[in-house]
């Protein structure tokens, strides 16, 4: 669990980090950098836990029709969501608008399926 909850806050890091219109505001020492997409990443994890079910289950009509991809808008509405929070919250991080939280969400989406095909689940043998 820790291990995916790392994956998460590296996956918004990355995104962060590539994205122009994905943002975070530090003091310039690395530890400050690392320790709010931690930060990010815990509210990012309570938001998709809390919230997405009920995007998912109000927009599941959009999502059959799309096949799936009505996931990439409600992963950008999660990601400007947890970014509406973190300025409640005073966290220096935030989305400048829906197309920078929709390609961050693909990026986020792509870099934690790649990084958690790594990690596997508890018990299993990798080979």
């Amino acid at each position: 669990m820790i291990i995916r909850f790392l994956v998460s806050a590296r996956s918004l890091g990355l995104a962060t980090w590539l994205l122009p219109g994905i943002w975070l505001d530090y003091s310039g020492k690395p530890v400050d950098a690392a320790v709010t997409m931690l930060i990010v990443a815990a509210i990012f994890g309570l938001v998709n836990a809390l919230i997405k079910p009920l995007f998912v289950f109000v927009t599941s009509p959009l999502l059959l029709i799309t096949l799936g991809l009505f996931l990439l808008i409600i992963n950008a509405a999660l990601l400007m969501l947890t970014s509406w929070v973190c300025a409640q919250l005073g966290v220096p991080w935030g989305v400048n608008g829906f197309w920078d939280a929709f390609w961050g969400a693909l990026l986020v989406s792509i870099v934690s399926f790649v990084l958690n095909s790594f990690v596997g689940r508890r018990g299993e043998v990798h080979r």
